[in-house]
């Protein structure tokens, strides 16, 4: 244990109290690792968001269970306020509880707290060990930022003083998803701004958003092919030509084409589908190259080499458990792209892959999941239901008019397909892009009603069965963030292109600051695929072609909305092992799953039906008790191949999160 966690378990001593109340206005408790360690020595933490839920949960399940002498959920119960005025809190908690204050300005005493709150929450142990190893006195706000810069990041300004230096730093930076917060980027700038080479780049935005970077890379790519005389397209995208970039990169360079070329096989830049007799070109550079049906094959090949070399370990983060199905994302899109002779060559690989990924995915979720709901939604929504809280964030700081699009059972693989599509349709618009986690099980009216609500499961028991009240749900949130609701707008049941203008004048009433609208093309898709998912991605792919996404899109734009994307859970191929005769779905086609309401029937069925498992999944009703298929199997008639969700796979699991703006 490290000793960041060691200083902050020192403020709960087991066995001392059962109700704490924590003043917690920097959400350090709020952290993957100290959520564990707490969880390990009996202590629950809840966060108080509202003081009725809060209570509902207090007296149901802990203070019930302790008043009859049993354990209960835990221990120990940690009240986390987002804040400092303990007595805002009602007296009841504050009588029975023990206080403890917790901030980052106590624990980064010799660093600025006005800089030290913009860092993410998943480098505070580092910079703990890193003060107290190399900070002998306390340090100013210019002085901490450089502290930070060179022992978090490993970036020292002051030593950039050629392209490459520039490129091999933020490429490196960007390919560990690590770039700076705004307060450094502006920092860095400042420092580089004396050199001339620079003056015209936009050093803050390139050191602090990826998505801008990784445009400027690969618009730069082809610009360098094109001068090598390397003509071609990226699939849907305009030739080189067509392209006039203002940023020259140092390709060439050692530093920054070892960079470039994980870059290509991890999907985050895309090669160039060359035309015609290929000049003679560093044979380092074909890996940004495509000319040919085996290139492509050898692309993907590469790609699942480079995932099994990467396979998240067992005290893996959360951050890598979404890098990975990002990228493993892209393995799929670029698999399911190939003509089926080639895939049928890579068809072993891929399942051994996924097993393997699944496999500890699984094991990873028996421990660790239970963390995830209680996390900082701050910087980005780690679970669906979060997303409803950072949008109400996003407004507060300046995003006036939110739209948040549910593209129902969209895998991350078929929102690669679909990014891909609107290259050419559309290729003004830009996709700033992430992953969460679904709730378990995988099912719509389980995981999509929390993504509306902002709720755990456990939070709407009574309607967890349908999806009918998500329009009630929608607006509650947003009337407690300030909306009225004639403010708010819900829309579902979304698909073609003939319902959009009737769509676009409805979120076009002055009135309106937040839509939430369900597009349910790709769960209709994936509910009647018969052909596996290189099927469900030919019929997104023309779906696509239709205009309806592009021409979404660019209506909500130009009505000033913010667009966010997400889904309430994705999708993977599964194999019949028959269904159980006892036990009722909620879901129709959430076939990966069986919800059972008695521990006797969930009991029974285990023993009965040998390739399946349970979780106890922390946040469900007490009665609501789901029984997983095994592996890739699904609950369907023996030998039965379809497209399903449910379970536990990266596929089902893990899902896209995509602000869509429009670039000039």
């Amino acid at each position: 244990m490290s000793d960041w966690i060691d200083r902050i378990l020192l403020e709960f001593p087991t066995d001392l109290s059962r109700l704490w109340v924590a003043a917690d206005p920097d959400d350090v408790l709020l952290n993957e690792q100290v959520l564990a360690s707490l969880r390990e020595r009996g202590f629950e933490l809840l966060p108080f968001e509202d003081s009725v839920a809060f209570r509902a949960e207090y007296e149901d399940r802990y203070r019930s269970a302790w008043d009859r002498g049993v354990v209960g959920p835990s221990k120990a119960l940690i009240l986390q306020l987002r804040g400092t005025d303990l007595d805002s809190l009602p007296w009841d908690y504050l009588r029975q509880a023990r206080r403890v204050s917790m901030s980052l300005a106590t624990l980064f005493p010799k660093l600025s707290y006005a800089v030290v709150r913009h860092i993410g929450a998943e480098h505070h142990e580092a910079l703990f060990a890193a003060q107290s190893r190399h900070a002998p006195q306390a340090l100013g706000e210019a002085s901490t930022k450089e502290f930070i810069l060179t022992h978090i990041f490993g970036l020292n300004p002051h030593l950039i003083q050629r392209p490459a230096d520039l490129w091999r730093d933020l490429l490196r930076l960007h390919y560990r998803d690590a770039g700076l917060p705004q307060m450094l980027a502006r920092h860095v700038e400042v420092v580089l701004r004396h050199n001339s080479q620079f003056t015209t780049l936009p050093l803050s935005d390139l050191f602090s958003s990826r998505s801008l970077l990784l445009r400027v890379v690969q618009d730069a790519w082809y610009s360098y092919l094109a001068k090598l005389g390397v003509t071609g397209t990226r699939t849907g995208e305009p030739t080189p030509d067509d392209i006039t970039p203002s940023i020259d990169i140092p390709f060439e360079h050692d530093d920054v084409r070892v960079i470039v070329d994980s870059m290509f096989l991890d999907g985050l830049l895309h090669p160039l589908v060359a035309q015609g007799v290929l000049p003679t070109i560093p044979d380092w550079a074909k890996v940004g190259i495509v000319q040919d049906p085996l290139a492509r094959r050898n692309l993907v090949a590469d790609g699942i080499k480079g995932i099994l070399d990467r396979l998240p370990a067992s005290d893996a983060s959360h951050r890598d458990w979404l890098a990975l199905a990002r990228r493993w994302g892209e393995v799929l899109a670029r698999y399911q792209a190939l003509d089926p002779q080639r895939a049928a060559g890579l068809e072993k690989s891929i399942g051994e892959v996924q097993s393997s990924i699944d496999e500890r995915l699984r094991a990873w979720v028996a421990k660790d999941y239970a963390v995830l709901p209680s996390l900082s939604p701050a910087k980005g929504p780690i679970m669906v239901h979060h997303v409803p809280r950072f949008l109400a964030g996003r407004r507060a700081a300046g995003e006036v008019k939110i739209a948040l699009l549910v593209f129902d059972g969209l895998a991350i693989d078929q929102w690669v397909l679909i990014r891909e599509t609107l290259a050419a349709r559309a290729p003004t618009l830009a996709f700033d892009e992430g992953a969460c986690f679904a709730w378990l099980p995988t099912l719509t009216s389980v995981s999509r009603q929390a993504l509306f609500s902002g709720l755990k499961p456990r939070e709407f028991g009574d309607t967890i069965d349908s999806t009918g009240a998500e329009p009630s749900q929608w607006t509650r949130h947003w009337s407690d963030h300030g909306l009225r609701a004639n403010e708010v707008l819900y829309e579902k049941s979304i698909k073609r292109t003939d319902q959009l203008d009737a769509l676009l004048s409805a979120v076009s009433a002055p009135p309106i600051k937040a839509a939430g609208i369900v597009v349910d093309m790709v769960d209709e898709i994936v509910h009647g695929a018969m052909m596996g998912k290189r099927g469900v991605a030919a019929l997104i792919e023309k779906w696509c072609e239709s205009g309806f996404v592009d021409r979404l899109f660019d209506g909500l734009l130009d009505q000033g909305f913010h667009i966010y994307l997400t889904a309430d859970h994705g999708n993977m191929e599964a194999l019949g092992q028959g269904r159980p005769k006892d036990g009722a779905s909620p879901e129709q086609r959430g076939e990966r799953v069986r919800i059972y309401r008695s521990e006797n029937l969930v009991a029974a069925s285990a023993a009965t039906n040998s390739n399946t498992y349970r979780l106890d999944v922390a946040g469900l009703p007490s009665n609501f008790m789901p029984l997983f298929a095994g592996g890739t199997s699904a609950f369907m008639q023996q030998g039965e191949p379809a497209v399903v969700h449910g379970g536990v796979s990266v596929e089902e699991l893990i899902v896209p999160f995509v602000k869509v703006t429009r670039v000039n």
